[in-house]
């Protein structure tokens, strides 16, 4: 708790305006998923649900962080919960980042099977039992796992006590089971994941420029998967970075009881390092990724600012890419006219499909990825089942 003045202002104003990008950054992630076709993939799906956290951690968890700070009168688990709400609130950033990596890891690793493992049902289903755990692991306090018998209460009236967050939530749960447990491990398969990623990209690069295997546009296909894969473990070290000094700071005051404890500016510091993360994400996408960047603008050119798009900067916003595993790499298995008109008119779907599928075997995984993922997207617009039927169980 701050007990100058002015460094609670400070506090307080720079708390709330993390709150306010991070609200108006993550609905314009969520606006332009739902707005451009492009950007409607699975890894999508993931990246709106962790947008939705960080929009949440703006609405709730700042506000509620701003006035646990004050040391407000509350009955103990009102407290709690106000305390536990933000750890909710990580765990489903941290389930949804790792819930990334291991979509991109299927889609360069074994392209040819991602398909049929990951579809829209199947994410939905995980998206749904990543929130269930996060309630459940950042609500644990709440059943039982806290420090009622340590609560003092020395300045509210009777039955109420001062709401600090370190006088309700145990420390013990805090470092063993909510860091090392349930964010440390997880980082750390993330970052096992993207090395398995890049190291399996390299070898694929290195195969093609050994063999010259089909030229320089299967090479640009997994170049841009590599490139998708690094804006992602960008993401997931900088949520490392924000978060860990907080979690640092914890494992000081537990394993040290008899240091002097840390200036509480630095704890705010901490703090607030933490709740920016969820204003970053959004800048990533944008600098990084080109489809968004080119979504962002329209959504904020026409539909905020009520102007007509700028010429040469629209976004591409018809054909779906519902077969196209690497969601962020906008461009790999969709072509469109310089006019922006629908592929319809411009594809047709091959007759005799099994020869061709049985020839890309010979090929190296990502070649094959990229030219039955192209088949699919053609069978798929010009509406032939059966074809894709044939498709799939050569798969």
């Amino acid at each position: 708790m701050l007990k100058d003045p002015v460094a609670t202002s400070c506090y307080i104003v720079l708390e709330l305006l993390i709150a306010v990008f991070s609200v108006l950054g993550n609905v314009l992630v969520c606006w332009a998923v739902c707005l451009n076709s492009n950007l409607q993939s699975i890894t999508n799906f993931f990246v709106v649900s962790l947008a939705v956290a960080d929009i949440a951690v703006g609405v709730l968890a700042i506000p509620f962080s701003i006035v646990i700070s004050t040391g407000f009168c509350s009955n103990f688990y009102g407290c709690l919960f106000i305390a536990c709400f933000v750890l909710v609130l990580t765990q489903s950033s941290i389930f949804s980042l790792l819930a990334i990596a291991i979509d991109r890891y299927i889609a360069i690793k074994i392209p040819l099977r991602y398909i049929s493992l990951v579809t829209d049902q199947r994410a939905q289903s995980i998206i749904a039992i990543c929130w269930v755990l996060s309630i459940i692991i950042g609500l644990t306090p709440m059943m039982g796992w806290h420090e009622l018998s340590k609560s003092a209460n020395i300045t509210c009236p009777s039955g109420l006590m001062r709401c600090l967050f370190e006088d309700v939530v145990a420390m013990e749960y805090m470092v063993y089971f909510n860091f090392f447990a349930c964010v440390l491990i997880p980082l750390l398969l993330m970052l096992a994941i993207y090395l398995c990623i890049f190291m399996a990209a390299r070898r694929q690069l290195k195969l093609m420029e050994v063999k010259a295997v089909h030229g320089e546009k299967s090479r640009s296909t997994l170049q841009k998967e590599v490139q998708a894969a690094k804006s992602l473990a960008i993401i997931v070290g900088l949520f490392a970075v924000c978060w860990l000094p907080l979690h640092i700071i914890n494992c000081f005051t537990l394993f040290c009881p008899q240091c002097e404890r840390p200036p509480a500016w630095i704890m705010y510091v901490a703090i607030i390092l933490s709740h920016a993360n969820s204003v970053i994400n959004p800048f990533i996408y944008a600098y990084r990724i080109r489809e968004f960047r080119q979504t962002f603008r329209k959504i904020i050119w026409r539909h905020i600012l009520g102007k007509q798009e700028l010429l040469g900067s629209g976004s591409r916003t018809h054909g779906s890419s519902r077969f196209t595993p690497n969601s962020l790499s906008f461009d790999l298995f969709t072509e469109h006219s310089s006019s922006g008109s629908s592929c319809e008119s411009s594809y047709r779907c091959p007759t005799r499909m099994t020869p061709r599928i049985m020839s890309y075997a010979l090929l190296p995984p990502h070649v094959q990825h990229f030219k039955i993922q192209s088949i699919l997207r053609t069978c798929t617009t010009s509406g032939d089942t059966s074809l894709l039927r044939e498709v799939h169980a050569q798969l």
